[in-house]
């Protein structure tokens, strides 16, 4: 799995102009599936963010993580995260799960961050064409790779 975490001052995803989901302060998560995912790589992720320390402290130092920060969370399916584009000028999607695998995975991402986080986390849909818009607070953007955890 892979993901760009970004911390937020509100955040909102769009399906045929239509807003599905937004939250306020928070991190937007774009998560990528490919077909080497397991529940494994889930769980490891989904403790990785709502452990993340990236929200400033009294003191305007990161040191509070999305719940210490009373923070929402939003996630996005987004497969382009696993482009390759060392050949050619036209992007390859080779790694990313097809939806028979990435879907049942994606939908227990979002309800396991739910758990974690105490609080219901919004989301895009799967395979729908989405507009995102967001202010990116800081701006902080982070990217986790779940195959390159060690």
């Amino acid at each position: 799995m892979r993901a760009v975490i970004q911390r937020v001052t509100k955040a909102s995803v769009a399906i045929n102009n239509k807003i599905k989901s937004s939250i306020g302060n928070g991190l937007l998560v774009l998560i990528g599936i490919e077909e080497a995912d397991n529940k494994a790589d889930l769980e490891w992720l989904c403790n990785k963010i709502v452990r993340l320390r990236i929200f400033n402290d009294k003191n305007e130092v990161m040191n509070l993580s999305v719940q210490d920060a009373g923070g929402e969370i939003l996630v996005v399916s987004q497969f382009t995260l696993h482009a390759k584009t060392i050949k050619g000028n036209r992007p390859s999607y080779i790694r990313a799960a097809h939806p028979g695998k990435a879907i049942p995975l994606y939908n227990s991402f979002v309800k396991r961050l739910s758990e974690l986080s105490g609080k219901e986390v919004g989301s895009g849909e799967f395979g729908a064409m989405m507009q995102i818009e967001m202010i990116n607070d800081g701006p902080v953007t982070i990217i986790i790779d779940t195959k390159e955890n060690e």
